[in-house]
């Protein structure tokens, strides 16, 4: 058993402390206290080493940070083109349904504002100007067969030249 006087100092001392505290004004003795002198004594590394950084970021709202970002101030920033670096855009693209975009084009509104005669003087144009050109080849190639057969029945031992002299001799000047 311990000593009756032991038991008793206790009992007081425990009282006393509840006096104490209960008559003690919290608020002002904190605001007594020199935070920047507490905070000096603290070693941050060894407090967040004893963090748990998944259970803190587990309790984040993802959806509410998102709303408070204003994504137009972002992209005027810098380090934006870091961001985008990292984008896996093929795994974006994979996520767009192209089938659903599509349906959003108003055909009509397209055409309306489509110059389809440029589209079509264009394509046409090409055409016209792959068929010219083929037919100036053949004509190219008609020409060179002639000139052998007459230089044949003529039996012309050389070729005459490619070009008139007066042609010839303007090409060779400087």
């Amino acid at each position: 058993m311990t000593d009756p006087v032991e038991s008793l100092a206790q009992r007081v001392a425990e009282r006393v402390v509840e006096i104490v505290v209960d008559a003690l004004d919290v608020n002002a003795l904190v605001r007594r206290v020199d935070l920047n002198a507490v905070l000096g004594q603290l070693d941050i590394n060894e407090i967040l080493t004893r963090v748990d950084v998944n259970a803190l970021l587990n309790r984040v709202d993802v959806d509410a940070l998102l709303g408070r970002v204003d994504v137009n101030a972002l992209l005027n920033r810098a380090d934006v083109e870091e961001v985008m670096r990292r984008v896996d855009v093929g795994a974006l693209l994979d996520r767009v349904d192209v089938n659903e975009l599509v349906q959003r084009i108003d055909i009509d509104v397209l055409i309306g504002e489509t110059d389809l005669g440029a589209i079509i003087a264009r394509s046409s144009g090409g055409a016209a100007s792959e068929a010219l050109d083929a037919a100036r080849s053949q004509a190219v190639g008609l020409d060179q067969f002639i000139d052998r057969w007459v230089g044949r029945l003529l039996r012309r031992r050389h070729p005459g030249p490619l070009a008139p002299t007066a042609l010839l001799a303007a090409r060779a000047e400087p």
